[in-house]
């Protein structure tokens, strides 16, 4: 998608990959469906196990669904009921635990050595970050090449596999990731040039709320990603505003990261070819409406 008002704001052409129209809501879809096709035949009759706050949660349940793959998904408690509701639509699981308390990874490894499943990561897995690599081959593919490349950044897996994709088809193309200001361990990592932990951050941006990067993640981003940048809550806020009312598409918290903080760059180059990965749009209607009824 495109808005004339976002090549007016910016003096950029902008385009707009929108995940939010992607199966099961979100991009999360394309490395899910990857991982399991990727599985043994024995290895999909015995079912997977996976973490994720919830895009990757529902995005296993239906590739499952799809394959024949039973699935198990630990959730935060605190994750989005459309989310957890849209797992349990597709077949899915739910294992609840705390966020701030406890290990989902090591709740994970456990589970699948008990249960004998295989453990499908949201992010840190060479099969998801293929899969993922496929929403920045469709967008060069459809408008061409990229001057630079907006994407949103939790674990990696969108973020590396988007490198990957724009090395290959657009190798001038910069790419750019974005994380929540409260959870900057990407950020970090890139000047560190190792994986920085951290804390769990407190964001809206709840599919970005990761302590850091995956292991398999790091090694792409930092050969090839230009930088890493953050934008706040308040500005995440202020872009599902613009999404709902310029273009008229609901996007989650999570997926305006990247159109974020191309807003807030202060210069781009006159006639620059820009994309953005709108990396999904579930989010519950309440906490939709009460998030952008702030800025009202």
């Amino acid at each position: 998608m495109t808005a004339t008002a976002v090549n007016h704001a910016v003096g950029a052409s902008v385009f707009f990959k929108c995940e939010n129209f992607q199966r099961a809501g979100a991009f999360k879809f394309r490395g899910a469906f990857n991982a399991i096709a990727a599985l043994s035949d024995a290895e999909r009759m015995r079912g997977v196990v996976a973490y994720s706050s919830g895009n990757h949660a529902q995005a296993l349940a239906l590739a499952g669904q799809l394959q024949g793959a039973a699935t198990t998904i630990i959730m935060p408690s605190d994750a989005p009921k459309v989310k957890v509701e849209a797992t349990r639509h597709y077949g899915g699981e739910v294992v609840f635990y705390d966020r701030y308390t406890e290990n989902r990874e090591e709740i994970g490894r456990w589970l699948a050595a008990e249960r004998g499943l295989s453990l499908i990561p949201p992010y840190d897995h060479p099969q998801v970050i293929a899969g993922q690599g496929t929403a920045t081959k469709e967008l060069i593919e459809d408008v061409g090449p990229l001057d630079r490349l907006f994407v949103c950044l939790g674990g990696g897996g969108l973020l590396a596999g988007a490198a990957l994709a724009a090395r290959q088809l657009s190798p001038g193309c910069k790419v750019i990731g974005v994380e929540p200001e409260a959870g900057d361990d990407g950020r970090q990592s890139l000047r560190a040039g190792r994986v920085i932990h951290i804390p769990a951050p407190h964001s809206i941006a709840d599919g970005a709320v990761v302590t850091h990067i995956g292991a398999v993640n790091f090694p792409i981003i930092r050969d090839l990603v230009e930088d890493i940048v953050t934008v706040s809550d308040a500005s995440l806020v202020e872009t599902m505003r613009f999404f709902a009312e310029r273009m008229k598409i609901i996007v989650e918290p999570t997926g305006c990261l990247g159109a974020a903080a191309l807003l807030s760059t202060a210069h781009h180059e006159p006639g620059e070819r820009v994309g953005v990965l709108v990396s999904g749009g579930n989010v519950d209607l309440e906490r939709f409406a009460a998030l952008v009824g702030r800025s009202v």
